[in-house]
């Protein structure tokens, strides 16, 4: 699963993604949450295009209500069939959200959770694969909103998340824009585990446990006392 990341910045995105410019400004964070609002590129009327969503997925039928089950992460298993997710995957409904990286939970022999800081070895900017929908209440503004995709984990997020062996759904570059314009083939094919030995992990302080705290020092690898 995927349930705390840290978004770039404006001038990582911009690099990132230079083809596609910018339309608003917005704060970074090393410690996003769901509910948050994140930056997210997906299929426009002509082109791709950037947009602000909740993470934490409001189905159209929801009306605007959050649901009481959570809605952050999306099995890949039931993407096509569990009713929060087939409207939004049939409608071609994808998106990418940016990341500079995430943090996961390792349980050890103790049943302590460690947390660790996860990001690629071959990239600044990762993106995470998603889907995203638009639920109008029946008073006020349409609500639109996102979920992060999940698959079964790949080595290296196996032995850090041993309780679920699970993993976000990260693109590749090279499969990014099937994955936002291509068919719903060309989008299956592109959710794959991102191959363990191009990505980096180590353990951070618990301060990450509170999505309260936030700051660079976050990411900083955990210096171990004696």
């Amino acid at each position: 699963m995927c349930g705390r990341f840290v978004t770039p910045d404006e001038m990582a995105l911009e690099r990132e993604f230079r083809r596609v410019a910018l339309p608003f400004t917005y704060r970074q964070t090393f410690n996003c949450a769901p509910t948050t609002q994140v930056p997210a590129l997906r299929r426009g009327a002509n082109a791709i295009e950037w947009s602000l969503l909740r993470w934490g997925l409001i189905p159209f039928f929801a009306h605007g209500e959050v649901p009481k089950y959570s809605t952050i992460n999306a099995r890949i298993e039931t993407i096509e069939t569990a009713a929060s997710w087939r409207h939004p995957w049939k409608r071609a409904q994808r998106c990418l959200l940016p990341a500079l990286g995430f943090y996961e939970w390792h349980l050890d022999e103790r049943g302590h959770k460690q947390p660790f800081y996860i990001h690629l070895a071959d990239q600044e900017v990762l993106g995470f694969a998603g889907l995203w929908d638009r639920s109008v209440p029946a008073r006020g503004d349409a609500v639109e909103s996102c979920t992060i995709i999940t698959l079964p984990a790949n080595a290296l997020m196996a032995q850090i998340h041993n309780s679920r062996q699970r993993m976000p759904a990260i693109l590749r570059r090279e499969d990014q824009e099937a994955w936002l314009m291509g068919t719903l083939d060309d989008a299956r094919a592109a959710l794959a585990p991102y191959p363990a030995e191009q990505m980096v992990a180590y353990p951070v302080s618990t301060r990450v446990n509170s999505p309260r705290n936030d700051g660079p020092d976050l990411i900083a690898p955990l210096v171990r006392t004696s």
